[in-house]
């Protein structure tokens, strides 16, 4: 059930926020802390903000594609003329739909659609040719839904590709064609099965219970180790369905897991939701330290202020429909975000750190919704040209302008602008005692230079100082564009005028 919803208004749009569990309200505002330590036996297995080479390039990635894709992509997010709009569950969701909405012997009728599940169209190498031409650095695919077919032919289950009319490792397909085009490969994957008769929800109580829940969890371990000899190249795993207390119950067994899947595949990146310390938080010990390499609750959502992450690494995943995970045939009748919007999300995410996953759901052929396919290739164009302000860069320690995002890299400051003034000048604010303000300004495509003058509101108790960056008469543009400002030693200090007496 949905516990809490807030709204946060942002810039230029507004997320809803929604949450599964209690846990997930720490994403409402900063991070609670106890009053007292507490001791925790299973927690953090690794360094907070680890400084190899894969987290770095985790680091420096800015804008990565998500894919839902399973038996769920034939329904389309709807059956028998019902969609999730009349009372069908979320397209990936599909599979749980109950109700008077829901049609006669559903989940039968669902656990057999694997037997039609024969994706003609599926080219690995053109989703891989689209994410790079798109510009993204890394790819999120799932493996496994909570449905529970597996797109590979694993050993640990009948309920695979392999028994499909398509049979062959569809995995495989997409972890070659990614690396293949230099992005890198993390793999979803899915505790929580429906259709396993030895998954509950419940914790297990009665020894029957126990012996069964058991052999799930060894069966999860397989399928994991699995993935890992399989497909070696993956950099990380991205963990979904482990709310249940069935789950939560087996700290020890997923703090010795998460240890034996670290040692096989060193370097290997897991998110925060796999598990949970002894006493049930998850995400974050009851400490607050985070458990995992980092983190993975900006689940449509994004931060409202840079201090809530505590310098954590982080990502967003993010739909383009309202919660359109997996395919949908209809787009009609309900927003979906636009280029400008994504760009937008894109760019907070990076002034902030963190980078931006954007989601598909191919339909059950292997093609991508044509909106995705338009709005894939005009971010594309857009990242192409403003690449510099986008990759290996950091949040720039200004005061948040509300004309767009700042990013930095080295004593370049880049400044994306959603909000282009009517007055053509581009006002920066920068703490008085800033050791370093804007020196120069251009634009970044073109190189155009810009005027650049400091400018002196003259606020009493203001904490700001000011630089006029003066945008040309005579500039075009479509979308955001990007300031490009060289940092320096601030050249002048404001003048000291008698205060009026009062």
């Amino acid at each position: 059930m949905m516990k809490n919803i807030l709204k946060y208004v942002l810039p230029a749009f507004c997320i809803l926020f929604t949450a599964n569990d209690a846990d997930a309200q720490q994403w409402s505002g900063p991070k609670r802390k106890p009053e007292k330590p507490i001791e925790v036996k299973y927690g953090s297995l690794t360094p907070a903000n680890r400084t190899d080479a894969t987290m770095e390039a985790f680091r420096n990635y800015g804008l990565g594609q998500f894919i839902h894709w399973g038996v769920y992509s034939l329904a389309g997010n709807e059956w028998e003329g019902v969609s999730a709009r009349g009372g069908a569950a979320a397209s990936e969701w599909i599979r749980s739909w109950s109700g008077p909405t829901a049609p006669k012997d559903w989940k039968n009728t669902y656990d057999n659609l694997y037997k039609q599940f024969n994706p003609k169209d599926f080219d690995a190498k053109r989703w891989a040719k689209q994410a790079k031409d798109m510009g993204a650095k890394y790819v999120i695919f799932t493996t496994k839904h909570h449905d529970g077919f597996a797109l590979w032919p694993t050993k640990y289950s009948d309920y695979n590709i392999s028994k499909s009319p398509y049979k062959k490792d569809i995995v495989k397909q997409v972890v070659d064609a990614y690396t293949a085009e230099g992005i890198d490969v993390y793999l979803y994957f899915s505790i929580l099965e429906w259709n396993n008769p030895n998954y509950m929800g419940k914790a297990p109580q009665t020894d029957e219970e126990k012996r069964k829940f058991d052999k799930f969890l060894h069966y999860t371990r397989n399928q994991l180790l699995e993935q890992l000899k399989n497909y070696p190249q993956i950099k990380g795993f991205w963990f979904d369905g482990t709310w249940d207390a069935s789950w939560k119950s087996a700290y020890e067994f997923t703090y010795n897991l998460e240890k034996e899947l670290r040692e096989k595949h060193p370097g290997l990146i897991i998110g925060s939701r796999f598990r949970n310390d002894e006493h049930g938080s998850r995400h974050f010990d009851s400490n607050g330290n985070m458990l995992g390499d980092y983190e993975q609750g900006w689940e449509r959502k994004l931060p409202v202020e840079f201090e809530w992450l505590e310098g954590h690494d982080w990502d967003a995943v993010m739909t383009i429909p309202p919660n359109g995970w997996g395919y949908m045939k209809d787009w009609s009748g309900i927003y979906t975000k636009t280029t400008d919007d994504l760009l937008d999300m894109l760019m907070r995410s990076r002034s902030m750190n963190g980078n931006f996953v954007l989601n598909f759901g191919p339909d059950g052929n292997g093609n991508m919704h044509p909106e995705e396919d338009k709005i894939a290739k005009e971010i594309g164009e857009w990242v192409k040209q403003n690449a510099e302000a986008i990759y290996n860069v950091r949040h720039a320690a200004l005061t948040p302008s509300k004309l767009g995002y700042f990013t930095q890299k080295g004593d370049q400051l880049y400044l994306t602008v959603f909000n282009r003034p009517v007055n053509n000048i581009v006002r920066i604010a920068a703490p008085k005692n800033a050791q370093q303000v804007p020196t120069t300004a251009e634009l970044l495509v073109g190189g155009e230079k810009l005027n650049l003058k400091p400018a002196d509101i003259g606020l009493d108790l203001d904490k700001n100082t000011y630089y006029d960056v003066i945008l040309p008469k005579g500039f075009v543009s479509d979308r955001a564009f990007v300031l490009k400002m060289k940092l320096g030693t601030p050249k002048s200090k404001s003048a000291r005028l008698m205060d009026a007496k009062m």
